[in-house]
């Protein structure tokens, strides 16, 4: 569904994309990996045309997406991150309706699209549908910028750190949250992390970049079981002690 063709984005002297070339399949979940600086942000920005490649194209369905407004283009991508976002002015139903208001959706379809994804963000409309983003908790707003990403049945949907900033629980929740909305929906989706943990328990596949230049790609289970140099090693290291260290605690758990 996605080609990054020989992608590029330089700033003055510093490359932040890298001659990027990657193929996401239609209803896969790419993860982007990787150090501060390495590009994974700047990636999701060039795909919806927040920010022009210096050189390279992206593709959706085949067709290079600067043959469309930015704009139009972006109604049709959801993108959700970690800061959310949410505009202080509006409801959580204002806020989740902005994308199909702007592509002319009548009243009751918006109002019925509203309350579809407040429930299946497990928000109860009744009770959330009036709230300013003041009056929700952080899992809540995130909870709320989701469903704005998915307003406008995007097939495609991008999402930076969403879950971050969120405590353990309310993190690992919208993980199955969104895991289930995307797999019932089909979406296409890139998601970047700096947690390498997350990264093994959503991707489908996962590609780690450094210093914006692609240093491997490939399922979790391929990546742990060969990555491609001491970077990736490194990566995965932590996410290997974490799970040895449970895996003794639950060991004499079991024995005691």
């Amino acid at each position: 569904m996605i080609e990054l063709r020989s992608l590029t984005r330089r700033y003055a002297e510093r490359v932040a994309v890298d001659d990027l070339t990657l193929s996401i399949a239609t209803g896969e979940l790419l993860v982007l990996v990787g150090g501060s600086g390495s590009g994974k942000t700047t990636t999701l920005r060039l795909v919806n045309r927040l920010i022009e490649p210096t050189s390279g194209s992206v593709f959706i369905d085949g067709v290079d997406t600067r043959a469309e407004p930015a704009p139009m283009l972006r109604r049709r991508i959801g993108y959700c991150f970690q800061q959310v976002g949410l505009f202080p002015h509006l409801s959580v139903a204002e806020n989740v309706a902005i994308t199909p208001t702007l592509l002319g959706w009548s009243a009751a379809e918006i109002a019925a699209r509203v309350d579809e994804l407040l429930a299946r963000v497990t928000l109860d409309p009744a009770e959330y549908r009036d709230r300013r983003p003041d009056a929700l908790s952080g899992g809540e707003a995130q909870r709320v910028g989701l469903a704005r990403a998915l307003a406008a049945r995007p097939l495609l949907m991008l999402l930076d750190e969403p879950f971050g900033a969120l405590d353990p629980l309310t993190r690992e929740n919208l993980q199955q949250a969104f895991t289930s909305i995307r797999r019932d929906l089909g979406l296409t989706a890139i998601f970047v992390t700096h947690d390498m943990a997350e990264a093994l328990l959503l991707g489908d596949r996962i590609a780690v970049l450094h210093a914006g230049r692609l240093v491997q790609v490939g399922t979790p289970s391929e990546l742990l079981r060969a990555p491609a140099d001491d970077r990736v090693a490194e990566l995965l290291r932590t996410p290997r002690r974490q799970a040895e260290a449970l895996d003794a605690l639950l060991g004499r758990t079991r024995d005691s």
